[in-house]
């Protein structure tokens, strides 16, 4: 099994459920991991493997579309990929809010998906 790795991406969007948080937006961190069998998927070209340029591409696309809830935003993400990459078998999606609009909060707060495809 083979897994495509992109983590600490970083992005400026404006997602959330409290009005506040789609007016000034906030910064947002993101992890992805893609796992697919390369008994399949001889390693010969860009053709025949995850590209991460194009993971960039179709999480960057997303991330900048307004949105109140990380988990749509990961499921949008994960299905985008899946349509894509058909032959991916599982993917794990973390989206994280670096500024959480929580009183004397420090840290992050996020959500992460995980999707396993038996086809």
């Amino acid at each position: 099994m083979v897994t495509v790795q992109l983590h600490n991406l970083i992005f400026s969007g404006h997602h959330g459920a409290i009005k506040e948080e789609l007016t000034t937006g906030n910064t947002f961190e993101v992890h992805l991991d893609v796992m697919y069998d390369e008994k399949d998927r001889p390693f010969e070209s860009l053709e025949t493997i995850v590209n991460y340029v194009n993971l960039f591409s179709i999480i960057k696309q997303r991330m900048h579309q307004p949105s109140p809830l990380l988990e749509k935003i990961a499921d949008e993400i994960i299905r985008k990929i899946k349509e894509v990459y058909p032959f991916i078998r599982e993917m794990t999606l973390s989206i994280y809010k670096l500024q959480a609009p929580i009183g004397n909060f420090q840290g992050k707060a996020g959500i992460s998906l995980n999707r396993k495809f038996e086809d």
